[in-house]
């Protein structure tokens, strides 16, 4: 699963939060597939959709949306995950 921002400063934001929750992440350029006005991305495992849901929308992260890899070898939003 992948989260893509608007802003750097919410994608750095992010990192800090999810970090000190312990849910593995990594932080990788922004898939070309994705436009977003922000070149990082968070990376995680699909595992931690919900816990990381959670934090994003109790902590007023901001981001564009999460997203997965789709079949046809793009990307998909992620629905759902706001509840």
């Amino acid at each position: 699963m992948l989260i893509a921002f608007d802003s750097t400063q919410q994608a750095l934001r992010a990192e800090m939060l999810l970090e000190y929750a312990d849910i593995e992440i990594d932080t990788r350029p922004t898939p070309k597939e994705i436009t977003a006005g922000c070149a990082l991305s968070i990376e995680f495992p699909d595992d931690d959709l919900q816990q990381v849901g959670g934090i994003i929308i109790s902590e007023n992260v901001e981001v564009r949306g999460i997203f997965q890899a789709s079949a046809e070898g793009g990307y998909e939003l992620v629905t759902g995950w706001e509840a």
